[in-house]
């Protein structure tokens, strides 16, 4: 019998100190570990970089809440997607991103991946059309996220993955936004799910991190040699603190999402937005596809406010407890300018963020207060 999910995130990997009892595992801060003879090592681990028992907690317990057989965690979300994609792609391979993706991915893939021979092509992932056209040609991976960053189109994994599969093409999931307390893609037919640790998993912005996570034995040994070889290993205190704020995941999403529902039809009645973007309303074009693959729609929401960017900048530096800053996914709100923060280095592609979006991260603070927050900047623009 398989525990079930907010279970898991308790107890997969957090085995008691047996020499003490401690129940919660200790912080093995240590850069190397005692062999009993030569090549004789205890329980496997040499050296930091090649394991840790603290890292290897945290990946245990990841795998097990995707439902998958294998991960590795690196020392931030980049780093654990730059792994992946070294360990799968050759010159000549040819990458099919969703064009609403986290700035950063594109970044990687246009700025170090493609003048080292990849070949990208950002396409929208819930076009029909489009999606037949892009594999029209050889693909080597479809590099998907559903919710997207940050306009919060849905995509159909099963329905994606089965037309990946079919043109012999792999299939990564970014499931930052979602976290696996809300979706799973593995079950979904995905062949490896990323995240970045930073954001839901570890849930109190006070600790960088990312993992990726597969049941496919050939793509975990690449990129787990990958992790040993180039050395991008998350340290032991942040993997502590990553597996501390998973134990809260389930609960924490259920208020995310809970309050982030009531924020959107909130905004969606404000006369200064234009369009509110959030899947859990019944009028968003994806809203179908995410009640069936999902398990509730989410702690993000971004709306496009009425009269531009300036309106927009006003109203992103005119809040008091959504604080200004990138990043999401923790206790507390945070509001942003995709345009002019995380999705800076996209101006000028098909990835380009609208000017009048603003990105909200809601926290786990009071309804009320964020409510009332939200107005109040709203009637100062």
């Amino acid at each position: 019998m398989t525990d079930g999910f907010a279970t898991r995130a308790i107890h997969a990997g957090q085995t008691p100190d047996p020499s003490t009892g401690s129940i919660v595992p200790p912080i093995h801060q240590t850069s190397t570990f005692l062999q009993d003879g030569v090549g004789n090592l205890r329980q496997g681990y040499e050296y930091g970089r090649s394991g840790n028992p603290t890292r290897t907690a945290l990946e245990v317990q990841v795998a097990a809440l995707e439902l998958g057989a294998h991960a590795s965690a690196f020392a931030s979300g980049l780093a654990a997607e730059d792994a992946l994609l070294r360990s799968m792609l050759a010159p000549g391979d040819r990458v099919v991103l969703g064009d609403d993706a986290y700035g950063g991915t594109h970044r990687l893939l246009a700025r170090i991946h493609v003048p080292a021979g990849i070949v990208l092509d950002a396409v929208d992932l819930t076009d029909e059309a489009a999606v037949s056209e892009a594999f029209s040609s050889p693909v080597k991976l479809l590099w998907l996220e559903t919710p997207t960053n940050p306009l919060m189109k849905i995509v159909d994994i099963e329905a994606l993955a089965a037309r990946a599969h079919a043109a012999g093409a792999i299939v990564v999931v970014d499931n930052t936004f979602a976290s696996p307390a809300l979706q799973q893609p593995l079950t979904l037919g995905a062949d490896v799910v990323v995240h970045s640790a930073t954001k839901y998993l570890g849930g109190h912005s006070d600790a960088i991190g990312g993992v990726v996570v597969t049941s496919d034995d050939r793509i975990a040994e690449r990129v787990a040699f990958l992790q040993f070889a180039a050395g991008a290993v998350l340290a032991p205190m942040e993997a502590f603190l990553l597996t501390r704020g998973i134990k809260t995941l389930a609960v924490r999403m259920r208020q995310h999402s809970a309050s982030a529902a009531a924020i959107a039809e909130q905004l969606l009645a404000h006369p200064s937005i234009e369009r509110v973007h959030y899947p859990g309303l019944p009028d968003h074009p994806g809203h179908e596809v995410a009640a069936r693959q999902m398990r509730g729609f989410g702690g993000m929401v971004s709306v496009a406010v009425r009269g531009g960017r300036a309106e927009a900048l006003r109203f992103a530096e005119g809040t008091r407890l959504f604080s200004l800053a990138e990043s999401l996914g923790g206790v507390e709100s945070l509001i942003g300018h995709p345009d002019s923060m995380t999705h800076a280095s996209v101006r000028g592609t098909p990835l380009a963020v609208p000017e009048n979006v603003v990105r909200l991260s809601v926290g786990i603070e009071e309804l009320d207060d964020l409510q009332a927050d939200l107005a109040e900047a709203l009637d100062r623009i």
